[in-house]
């Protein structure tokens, strides 16, 4: 819910647009670092989830390292302070340019994805000079209880190195001169809410890092990706994930050897709910069988809904500051509340209960921090979606 002085703000302005919470965000962030710090934990920020300027600038401000899939991020990372040393460079297919970007600037590792991978990077290392430090992305495996579209950790996803592999992961790490080997790497998915996955995660890393020892590598860091999720159907009652509890199962079942470090890779829980997405209704359109909402913005401001079947709360932020004694579900309203372009794919959600619309209402898709804004597109050559800030 936002206050009658951010309404009075919204009012004014062209939509749509990103609002961003800042004091929020910064919360959050405190949160994160507070529990992670409490075990001496390492947390890099996946920048795919929102490269926002003003929020990278907080997030950097903290801290944290950066975790990158392109080298166009390891260099956004590096441009807006993060640490050369607290980069890291995931992905399935870097390319050679890529590779050579984060090369140039001596990230801390790359998180190698195939055999053939680190022969290229071993070789473009070469042609430089420089030792490459890598972490093995391994598939362990594990069913993140996620949807099918953001599961990443088993055999059948097109991520990491499976098991089967690893005899093969070995032989290319000794005939490779310009690779250190570091540590190994893991992730399996996406906003995971049953934080018992992640036992089964650390009981996998426990035998990857196993092996890994018995065939003579040495281990230094525990990478345990990320994926904690958030609430997306109370952003106000929970408006900050449960880190606290997130690094304890870590702490508590990770095998973690003296002298070792375990790193994370945090996205969607750092930065999902500091943001929402503000429009306007254009029209109200009464059918039948259906009424329409239409907002003036759609799948090319916020495409997760439409791409995912992603829920994301969806307010009348006008009528509820009006009428906030009644409950939307017993409005007696319904309707699907969709965007402007030219796709029936375009519909933010179907069947919402709301207070009775109209013209010109102030609209809020909650929790939007997280792949909302990275992913719009100018589609229909639409205008760039804009952000606003608390302060």
């Amino acid at each position: 819910m936002f206050d009658q002085d951010t309404l009075t703000r919204f009012k004014a302005l062209e939509t749509p647009f990103y609002f961003y919470d800042l004091g929020l965000l910064n919360q959050t962030l405190q949160a994160c670092k507070t529990a992670a710090d409490k075990y001496g934990f390492h947390v890099h920020y996946a920048m795919k989830a929102n490269f926002n300027p003003r929020v990278l600038a907080a997030i950097q401000s903290f801290g944290f390292g950066a975790d990158c899939v392109s080298g166009n991020e390891v260099s956004a990372a590096i441009a807006n302070g993060f640490k050369n040393q607290q980069v890291v460079f995931a992905g399935v297919g870097k390319s050679d340019k890529e590779i050579n970007i984060a090369l140039d600037a001596d990230i801390f590792s790359f998180n190698v994805e195939s055999v053939q991978e680190l022969h290229v990077i071993n070789q473009l290392a070469k042609a430089k000079n420089k030792i490459a430090r890598v972490a093995i992305r391994i598939n362990p495996n594990v069913d993140a209880h996620t949807h099918h579209f953001i599961t990443t950790g088993l055999d059948e996803n097109k991520f990491g190195i499976n098991s089967w592999q690893l005899n093969d992961v070995a032989e290319a790490l000794r005939a490779c001169s310009n690779i250190q080997f570091i540590g190994i790497h893991f992730h399996i998915g996406s906003q995971i809410t049953d934080l018992t996955v992640y036992k089964s995660l650390c009981i996998r890393i426990n035998e990857i890092q196993t092996w890994f020892e018995d065939h003579g590598f040495q281990v230094k860091v525990l990478n345990t990706g990320g994926g904690l999720g958030v609430d997306y159907q109370n952003p106000d009652s929970n408006p900050i994930a449960d880190f606290e509890g997130y690094f304890k199962v870590f702490k508590e079942f990770l095998n973690v050897k003296p002298g070792q470090e375990v790193h994370f890779e945090l996205g969607r829980a750092m930065v999902a709910q500091s943001a929402s997405l503000i429009s306007r209704v254009l029209y109200v359109k009464y059918g039948q069988k259906k009424n329409f909402l239409i907002l003036d913005s759609g799948m090319t401001e916020l495409i997760r809904p439409m791409l995912y079947q992603a829920y994301m709360k969806i307010e009348n932020v006008s009528r509820q500051a009006q009428d906030s004694g009644l409950k939307a579900q017993d409005s007696g309203f319904k309707y699907d509340v969709v965007g402007p372009i030219c796709e029936s794919t375009d519909c933010f959600q179907k069947d919402v209960s709301l207070p009775e619309s109209f013209r010109g209402d102030l609209f809020a898709v909650r929790t939007a921090g997280a792949y909302g804004e990275v992913m719009a597109s100018r589609y229909n050559l639409r205008d760039a979606v804009g952000s606003v800030y608390s302060e």
